[in-house]
């Protein structure tokens, strides 16, 4: 049986995994930006 309990409990695992994979995310982020940047500069 899965409980609404159970469902709740992986989404908080589910979110917390989102969080952390978004903290490597900033620097590749603004490198990509910088790039578009660059590339619309040169346009």
């Amino acid at each position: 049986m899965y409980t609404i309990e159970m469902a709740y409990a992986h989404m908080r695992q589910l979110q917390e995994l989102a969080n952390r994979s978004r903290a490597h995310q900033p620097a590749a982020a603004k490198r990509a930006d910088k790039v578009h940047a660059r590339v619309g500069k040169k346009r």
